[in-house]
């Protein structure tokens, strides 16, 4: 008997930071396979995240992390004309020769030239806070090299005028790439960042609220992933409030001496997850671990304390826990400001960060009734949003 043809999905994801490759490969790993044939792409190939991964995997180029955090701490383009050109080629072999019916894509930015070259519709997997649409007086002031050189005030009152014509700066070499492929250009970060033939926000929707909603945008929900590890260590939190602490892999570690610091003269018990990176010295209430099961710690913790993005933000809150965001580049920013405009959280900025403000924010989370109560009301919303039935039922959608 002749067996159906199963839609052929292609993920592909962009390894700046393991963000981006693991909530794609929670919604692959999510997929039915009687229902579709999955086909994934990435730099990286860890089997922490891939470890009896059931679909195939595809070796894609990548700008490094460390590239990456470079040209974040300097304040320069993530990608010049170079680097978007050769993304192109690969996108183009990779169409090519998977022949996918859907492209599923996590920071792909080449996906908004090869995907419409190839006819091959892309859904895209992004956060709301960097639409156009999302309501906010003005972004946040990230870590830029200028703050460290005017202060924090001065910075922040120039910070809105430069704005727009630093995310046209930043999206003009992709832009370009379109132009030279017959494509008209995005014109900002904000529209390549959120480009796709449908976009899907992997947030609850109480904590970014969009002035409106396009038809090819859904809220999607929280993509959770907890890495294959051992939960916290019995003996935490059992006598005393217990602090879970992770940089992740794209934190500011200068700023972790001072959160360790100023946890060190509070009365808990702190878990420090590195993330594989450099281990700091640990104060006698610390322990470190290299990877833990960020949901299982969350969980038991009175208080996370994270790089204020969105991967762990969203893991603390689906738990009820409150979070205390020490964001270094924007995105971190954006996820934090949303956390603590919904009353579940608080934000230090990494890099003024000391450890007298790390102590009174941590201080007040642990005690502070109303933090609490926002963090329940998150995790109540997010109980209630199936991220994996929700993409299903896109796909078909799409598919259709």
């Amino acid at each position: 008997m002749n067996q159906i043809r199963r839609p052929r999905i292609l993920f592909v994801a962009e390894a700046v930071t393991l963000a981006q490759v693991v909530r794609l490969a929670a919604l692959a790993r999510s997929l039915p396979a009687a229902r579709y044939q999955v086909e994934f792409a990435s730099a990286i190939r860890d089997p922490l995240v891939f470890g009896d991964a059931p679909f195939r995997l595809w070796p894609l180029r990548s700008i490094s992390p460390e590239r990456a955090e470079r040209a974040l701490a300097l304040g320069l383009r993530l990608y010049d004309r170079g680097t978007l050109d050769g993304y192109l080629q690969d996108d183009l072999r990779l169409i090519d020769e998977v022949r996918p019916d859907l492209i599923v894509s996590d920071l792909r930015w080449s996906l908004a030239v090869s995907g419409p070259l190839r006819s091959v519709p892309v859904i895209a997997l992004a956060n709301a806070y960097w639409s156009p649409l999302a309501r906010r007086a003005e972004y946040p002031l990230p870590d830029h090299p200028l703050v460290r050189l005017l202060g924090v005030r001065r910075a922040a009152r120039h910070f809105p005028f430069a704005r727009p014509y630093v995310f046209r700066h930043f999206a003009r070499p992709l832009d370009e790439l379109r132009e030279r492929n017959g494509l008209e250009p995005l014109g900002s970060l904000e529209a390549v960042l959120t480009w796709g033939d449908v976009t899907l926000f992997a947030d609850p929707p109480s904590l970014v609220p969009l002035a409106s909603l396009p038809a090819a945008q859904r809220f999607l929900g929280p993509v959770q992933w907890a890495p294959d590890a051992p939960g916290p260590p019995e003996d935490l939190g059992k006598d005393r409030p217990l602090v879970y602490v992770t940089l992740g892999s794209s934190g500011n570690l200068r700023a972790l001496p001072a959160v360790l610091e100023g946890l060190s003269d509070l009365d808990c018990d702190v878990l420090l997850a590195t993330a594989g990176r450099a281990l700091p010295r640990l104060p006698a209430n610390a322990r470190a671990v290299p990877f833990v099961r960020g949901d299982l710690a969350a969980r038991r913790a009175s208080v996370v304390v994270s790089n204020g993005g969105s991967s762990t933000g969203y893991q603390a809150l689906a738990e009820g826990t409150p979070v205390v965001g020490v964001p270094w580049n924007l995105d971190q920013y954006l996820a934090t400001e949303a956390i603590v405009r919904a009353g579940a959280g608080l934000s230090v900025r990494s890099g003024t960060a000391t450890a007298a403000e790390v102590r009174e924010a941590v201080g007040r989370a642990i005690g502070d009734a109303d933090l609490r109560e926002g963090a329940r009301r998150v995790a109540a919303e997010m109980a209630g949003l199936d991220a994996p039935a929700r993409f299903c039922e896109v796909l078909d959608e799409v598919l259709r």
